[in-house]
């Protein structure tokens, strides 16, 4: 029987997040889903590439006057495709196979990543051959391709942003499962508030030093794209390094697909190996930004003082299992002498004592720390854990010099829309947040600004409910209620406490004693 040919439709936003909702359900338990991304970035390329052929071509038939015939010839030789990919590469030919799909799509990716610097290590990460060793793979594979077959994604009506949206779609759909086997997925929104709280601008340089799949980034794009124009992102300058090779292309692909050009990834182990260095030095930037991951173990002592740059760690090593500090003064190192830095971190990281509590008190003692932000529980995949922002600054403004303002936002959250035990920040949460900390007041039961001397005298610690406590909370509390119910709880204990004795003397009569 004949395989039938259909026309890829336009696709819209809810349509493309509905065919990667369809192809996640396929492989949910089969496969990584990091074959999903690959599929849908090679979709892309493909039809794009579709796009600007069409284009130029009838640009030669209106301007040169070729006929369609010699136009469709010359178009595709051209060397003015966003990505070289051969005829015989493309999309449609190299799916077309279905009984030599598997080997047709690993040969495919291969040679468009040697055609295309910026793909190699990117898209043939993933082995498609390793994948359909099985026939039910295979079959899935299949059911896959013809998903993705129903829709043009080259479209203008498929905008950077709509992609992207869908990737990102992708990335939060297999989170809660990701997060079991510890990759680490940031929400969006908590991004969001963070890129909102440090203001990235034009002609400023962004770096994350564990990018991930490069969400940080991203939303800092689209921050300054929003507020100043698309045509200044231009000059925002973008950076980010990831351990995980195979994260390291998730976010590669994440940003082109996103149209963004201009960012510089590199692979490596940031804590030992930190890639982006200027005349012999560590480079610095003027707003650094990450979620680390949390309590990493495995950077003892030893290993952080034999690695590069060294002197990062001039506040002192952290606990071999905790390298929260690490990252932070990493981070410190990296900023510019005016630089703002933006963390997300556990809640230890706060008041712990030890190593950990006299690198902190240096840090404060240095007025690096601008703001300490106490988010809501169980935002994130990975733990239920509420989770902080600590916001440095190393050029606060005169009047928040020797302070540091903490804010409450524990009960700041809605109900997370898609995971049912899960809770996200609202576009009010957001604002509300970032309103107060760009405002640095106090603020009942939501924010206040602490002199250092009283930081001092709490031992440097920066537990947030410390100095400020949620008026959910105090309004709950009916002081004569709670006394009378802890004066009943005592007079049971009394009571309690005498039948034990008694019941002890009797025990001890009957065996003579």
């Amino acid at each position: 029987m004949a395989r039938q040919i259909l026309l890829p439709k336009k696709v819209t936003r809810e349509e493309l997040n509905s065919l990667v909702d369809r192809a996640a359900d396929l492989i949910r338990t089969a496969v990584d889903y990091k074959f999903i991304l690959v599929l849908l970035f090679l979709k892309r390329l493909n039809d794009l590439w579709g796009v600007e052929k069409e284009k130029f071509k009838q640009r030669l038939i209106k301007e040169a006057g070729l006929s369609e015939k010699e136009a469709e010839e010359e178009a595709e030789k051209g060397d003015f495709y966003t990505f070289d990919i051969p005829k015989e590469f493309l999309w449609g030919e190299v799916t077309k196979d279905v009984k030599n799909l598997p080997e047709r799509l690993a040969t495919g990716i291969s040679e468009i990543a040697k055609l295309n610097k910026e793909l190699q290590g990117v898209i043939n990460r993933v082995d498609f051959l390793e994948f359909a060793r099985n026939q039910e793979n295979r079959e899935l594979l299949r059911q896959l391709v013809e998903l993705f077959n129903k829709y043009d994604l080259g479209g203008e009506e498929v905008s950077p942003d709509v992609l992207g949206d869908a990737y990102e779609h992708i990335l939060m759909k297999f989170a809660p499962q990701k997060a079991k086997e510890g990759e680490i997925y940031t929400p969006r929104e908590v991004i969001e508030l963070m890129v909102e709280a440090l203001d990235p601008k034009p002609d400023e340089s962004v770096y994350d030093p564990c990018c991930g799949s490069g969400g940080m980034l991203i939303i800092s794009h689209l921050h300054v794209a929003e507020k100043y124009g698309d045509e200044e992102t231009r000059r925002l300058f973008l950076y980010g390094q990831e351990r995980n090779p195979e994260i390291y292309a998730v976010c590669q692909m994440n940003l082109i697909l996103h149209d963004i050009r201009n960012a510089h990834i590199d692979s490596g182990d940031t804590l030992e190996y930190p890639r982006f260095r200027e005349d012999g030095k560590l480079k610095t930037f003027n707003v650094v930004i990450a979620n680390p991951p949390w309590n990493q173990d495995g950077y003892p002592e030893e290993r952080l003082k034999t690695a590069n740059f060294r002197e990062r760690f001039s506040f002192g090593y952290p606990p071999q299992d905790k390298a929260d500090w690490a990252w932070i003064q990493h981070m410190l190192a990296s900023a510019e002498d005016n630089g703002r830095v933006g963390i997300v971190i556990d809640n230890g990281c706060l008041f712990r004592g030890a190593r950990e509590k006299t690198i902190r008190s240096k840090a404060i003692k240095k007025d690096l720390v601008e703001c300490v932000i106490l988010l809501p529980e169980k935002l994130f995949y990975n733990t239920g854990a509420p989770g902080a922002i600590i916001i440095f600054n190393k050029n606060k403004p005169k009047e928040r010099r020797n302070k540091i303002l903490f804010i409450n936002a524990s009960n700041e959250f809605i109900r997370h829309p898609f995971v049912r035990r899960l809770n996200s920040l609202s576009n009010e949460n957001i604002k509300k947040i970032a309103d107060l900390y760009k405002g640095f007041s106090d603020n009942q039961g939501l924010s206040r600004v602490v002199d250092i001397e009283e930081i001092h005298a709490n031992d440097y610690n920066l537990n947030v409910t410390l100095y400020v406590m949620p008026l959910e909370q105090a309004e709950n509390i009916d002081i004569s209620k709670e006394f009378l119910d802890l004066q009943r709880l005592e007079n049971k204990r009394q009571e309690a406490s005498k039948k034990l004795n008694r019941y002890i003397s009797e025990i001890t009569r009957a065996l003579g004693g």
